[in-house]
């Protein structure tokens, strides 16, 4: 199989488990002439890394290190978000009724995992390449499924996955109109061992339960194999397309 090696690549959420994993993937491949690594807090320096300091959900932060690049005449053509929220340690977490819903829960929880993802589509979709091919990618999840979801709960988490899907579907129709080998698509990269899915990983079958190295080799091959008819989708880990 002919291998799309990216030439140009940024990854958000450098930091966090799968993020790191990604970071380290690609890190080892030949052929990439720039790997930029974008997290909020500052990364460990490694050869072959550029790393940014960064906040997806701000706007000026983001619109900065889009500038940076553009001056750079750097055009990435892979885009991976690498970004989620689902709880944190100062006590927000899944709603299992809709009496625990909260303004606070959902306007922090959309900011990470669509506000801020919208924003980063924003300023960078329009450095990828135009007549070659690109992939935007975003961390999804398959409970942002409509369709799919047979056990409610999780409000908040669910409603923002969803919206990131619509978001990446708008994407893929607006930049398929001047750049025909774009790719925009979400990824669900399964149960991960991260500080995002393990306090909810308990009842996980072993073998469902994925290593971020094993997850980041997963995603990696499943953004290798994409082709840009099925931009606007989203694939879980073993490239399956997951319904809307």
């Amino acid at each position: 199989m002919t291998r799309n090696t990216p030439k140009h690549v940024v990854i958000f959420g450098a930091s966090g488990g799968i993020g790191q994993a990604l970071v380290a993937h690609y890190a080892s491949q030949p052929g990439i002439e720039s790997l930029h690594a974008v997290a909020r807090r500052a990364l460990p320096a490694r050869a072959g890394i550029t790393n940014h300091q960064a906040d997806i959900t701000n706007p000026h932060q983001i619109e900065a290190l889009a500038g940076q690049l553009k001056s750079q005449k750097i055009s990435p053509d892979l885009v991976i978000l690498a970004t989620g929220l689902l709880s944190d340690d100062a006590g927000l977490r899944p709603e299992k009724s809709y009496r625990q819903q909260s303004m606070e829960a959902f306007e922090q929880v959309f900011a990470t995992n669509t506000f801020g993802p919208a924003m980063v589509a924003r300023h960078f979709l329009g450095l990828m390449p135009r007549k070659e091919r690109a992939v935007f990618a975003a961390l999804s999840a398959r409970v942002g499924s409509i369709s799919d979801n047979g056990l409610g709960g999780w409000h908040a988490y669910r409603a923002s996955k969803t919206a990131l899907n619509m978001l990446l579907r708008n994407y893929a129709i607006e930049m398929g109109r001047t750049h025909e080998q774009m790719i925009c698509v979400g990824l669900h990269p399964g149960t991960v061992r991260t500080e995002l899915s393990n306090p909810f990983s308990g009842n996980v079958a072993p073998d469902k339960l994925f290593e971020p190295d094993q997850a980041a080799a997963y995603l990696t091959d499943v953004i290798d194999g994409l082709t840009p008819d099925q931009s606007g989708k989203v694939f879980d880990w073993a490239g399956r397309e997951i319904p809307a």
